[in-house]
């Protein structure tokens, strides 16, 4: 990221959640690509615009540089105590936006947090357990959308 780029994490509008689903999918795609969907992206979009946005606490990291260019590279979303999604742009990972989203989430949540990531999902168990989160549940993933085999973490101040 140059001097002449920023991000700003806030909250996200209604306006946000076309930009916030591409993210949400590019992400996905680029993260996790031998873990099966059960929606379609239309489907992932009108989840996002629907529920996400206006129903959970949602936020968005946006480019703002100085040539007045900019979007929406990153989404987390949280509902009470649970940090239910963290997606970046897949080029914008490794910038520093996922730990200022956990910075966030912990002082929106300071007397701890819970998430679910997928046990393929190697780069986030350690993201997540850089952050002092700990793995306390593995399941076969019957439970998930996706029946894709998961694991819990907690993060305990």
């Amino acid at each position: 990221m140059s001097a002449e780029t920023r991000v700003v994490l806030r909250r996200a509008a209604a306006s946000d959640a076309a930009a916030a689903a591409d993210v949400w999918l590019r992400s996905f795609a680029a993260a996790l690509p031998t873990v099966v969907r059960p929606r379609s992206d239309d489907e992932v979009r009108d989840h996002i615009r629907d529920v996400v946005v206006p129903l959970r606490e949602t936020w968005v990291a946006e480019v703002a540089d100085r040539g007045g260019m900019g979007g929406i590279v990153g989404l987390m979303v949280l509902d009470g105590d649970l940090l239910s999604q963290l997606y970046l742009a897949p080029e914008w990972r490794g910038r520093g936006i996922g730990d200022r989203f956990v910075a966030l989430a912990k002082r929106r949540s300071p007397r701890g947090l819970t998430l679910w990531t997928f046990q393929v999902n190697k780069p986030a168990h350690r993201f997540y357990e850089r952050h002092g989160f700990v793995a306390v549940e593995f399941t076969d993933g019957s439970a998930n959308e996706e029946r894709e085999p998961d694991v819990r973490y907690v993060w305990q101040p």
